[in-house]
This record gives structure tokens, C-alpha cells and sequence, in this order.
């Protein structure tokens, strides 16, 4: 469709249409929109195409197999995506004001940090604050990224991988949290010194690929000339990771705040070896834009405040 003359923004271009847009723009292919949105690949068309005739303008063209912008398609797709994310902070603030709460926060975060060091900071919080709600999603880091640009949630506190892109994106160190490598008590390798011990002969339990916390291992240990190990099981829950180390399949980094009980309680032993442990920074990421609510506003700076200069997870000062 050539360029013509803008007809106008109406109620014409409704919530569902930007949506479906911004889908094929984010996924660049109409196929994989309509699968997103579980809904048939022709009105998918039909609603990209309904939008440039309305507007005037072509929005998007080929570039191979999949969709890329035309520079009107650019500006149009800015300001849905501000359109939507608008929208839904609006209505999760809406639904609050509706059940009477004094406030309300949407927080992602990752299965580890969201298990064992936020609860006690949200319990502590909800003590001064007892008529707000907060909302905790667990997400992988580049969910609770993506989750953040579109207004799905709040604020994330996560990991950062080194390749994450932060365009437009606010993130705020707020704790460190240590990784540490760990065994069952009973075990053999336990029982051994750590400086001792062969690590090319040791099985692991480990996260999934592509992950941060992953990545952060392998990392680790290409930094100490370990370029393969024997990973025996990939768990995505740190409770289900421990189970299995506490059985003696294998040896597991994990974060100190996930672990500290089972130490204590000697469940586990940290395999205290030199140069085989990290601090790993985590972060509060939230909207350049973002506009906060007080209660929204009072949750962050309560976060950021909650760990003192050089605290761990864990360890912080409420």
C-alpha cells in the first residue's frame, strides 16, 4: 500500500488492533503472531491491513521471510507499545482501587531470588503497609524484561545477563548475592578436601541452558580452565536442584540465600575452594518512563534501602 494521506487517528484503532500489530512487529512474521494470539493468520492480515487504510500509510513490508517497519510504521509502532503498556497500568491500578487496596505493585522476578530473598522483605513491607497488594511473577530474566517494556509488570528484580538489552530501561544495583558451590553431606566428595578435588570427574546438577545463572557457571569455570563438565540433570527449581544434591547425584552452584538453611542445618556442605565462588549483583529494573504510584514508589525505595553498603542476600538490614 502506497503512502497517501493520513486519515486520522479514531475509535477505529482499537486496543485489539495495536496489539495484534505490535505482535507481528515484536515476532516479525504474521504466522508467529497468530499462533501467539491463538487466533487464524487471515484476520491477523486483516487487521494490520484495516490499520493502513485507515491511517494512509503502509506500516510494514517484506524483508525476506519475515516483517520489518516502514519509517511510518516506526513511529506508529511507538506509540502503541506507550498505548499499550499505558493501558495495562491502568487497569491493574483500576482493579486495585476496585478491591479497596491502598496501592498495588506488580513485581517479576526469577524463581531463586523471588523464593528466598524477596519474601522476607515483601513480608516486612506488607507490615507497614498492610492495605497494599504486591504481585509477584516469577519469569526468566528476559521475560521479566520483556514483561517490564510492555507494562506486564512494574519492576523486575533479576540478574542482568551481559548481552541483555536495557534501552530504555532503568536498572538499579541493589544486593549482592553469592554462588556457591555446593554437595550433600553424606557424600563423597565431602568427605574429600576441596582443594583436591577433580572437578572434570565430578557430576553436576545444574539450571537450564541459555539461562543467566547458567551462564554465570560456565563462566566461572572457563575462568578456571575448566572448558567441559559432566552435567548429569538440568532443574529450573532450586528447591528441586537441592533435593537432588542432598541425594548425592552431584555437586551444584547455587545462591547462598537459596541454601543458607541446609547449611546450617549441614544438608549440605559448601566445597569451599579458592577462586570458586562469585558475587553476583542484582538489580531493580523498571521503565526510564515509568511514572510510579506512591505505594509503587515507597516498594522501591523500601528495596533499595533494604540492603546496606556491601550486604548480601540474606543478610540485610530491613
Amino acid at each position: 500500500m502506497g503512502e497517501g494521506t493520513v486519515r486520522g487517528f479514531d475509535s477505529y484503532l482499537t486496543f485489539q488492533k495495536l496489539e495484534v500489530f505490535c505482535t507481528v512487529v515484536e515476532l516479525g512474521s504474521v504466522t508467529r503472531a497468530a499462533d501467539r494470539l491463538c487466533i487464524a493468520q487471515p484476520v491477523v492480515t486483516a487487521h494490520v491491513r484495516s490499520m493502513e487504510k485507515r491511517l494512509g500509510y503502509a506500516l510494514v513490508k517484506r524483508a525476506g521471510r519475515n516483517i520489518a517497519l516502514t519509517e511510518a510504521g516506526e513511529r506508529i509502532y511507538r506509540w502503541a507499545t506507550e498505548v499499550i503498556t499505558r493501558t495495562r497500568e491502568v487497569e491493574r491500578e483500576l482493579a486495585g482501587l476496585e478491591q479497596g487496596e491502598m496501592g498495588n505493585a506488580a513485581v517479576a522476578t526469577s524463581m531463586s531470588i523471588g523464593s528466598y530473598a524477596l519474601p522476607p522483605l515483601f513480608a516486612e513491607f506488607h507490615r507497614r503497609q498492610p492495605d497494599g497488594l504486591v504481585t509477584v511473577q516469577i519469569l526468566t530474566p528476559q521475560a521479566a524484561v520483556d514483561a517490564i517494556r510492555v507494562g506486564g509488570c512494574d519492576f523486575a528484580v533479576i540478574l542482568i545477563a551481559a548481552n541483555q538489552d536495557l534501552d530504555g530501561l532503568t536498572a538499579i544495583p541493589v544486593w549482592e548475592d553469592e554462588l556457591l558451590l555446593v554437595c550433600g553431606a553424606s557424600s563423597p566428595w565431602a568427605a574429600q578436601p576441596a582443594r583436591e578435588l577433580d572437578l572434570r570427574g565430578v557430576p553436576f546438577v545444574s539450571t537450564p541452558r541459555n539461562q543467566p545463572r547458567r551462564e554465570l557457571e560456565e563462566a566461572l569455570l572457563r575462568e578456571r580452565g575448566l572448558e567441559q563438565r559432566k552435567v548429569v540433570m538440568e532443574l529450573g527449581h532450586p528447591e528441586a536442584m537441592k533435593h537432588v544434591v542432598r541425594e548425592n547425584l552431584g555437586v551444584s552452584f547455587m545462591f547462598a540465600s537459596a541454601v543458607r538453611a541446609e547449611v546450617e542445618r549441614r544438608e549440605l556442605v559448601v566445597l569451599d575452594r579458592p577462586n570458586l565462588s562469585m558475587k553476583v549483583p542484582i538489580y531493580l529494573v523498571h521503565r526510564d518512563d515509568k511514572r510510579f504510584s506512591a505505594f509503587q514508589a515507597e516498594l522501591v525505595q523500601f528495596i533499595v534501602d533494604s540492603a546496606s553498603p556491601g550486604a548480601t542476600a540474606g543478610n540485610r538490614n530491613p
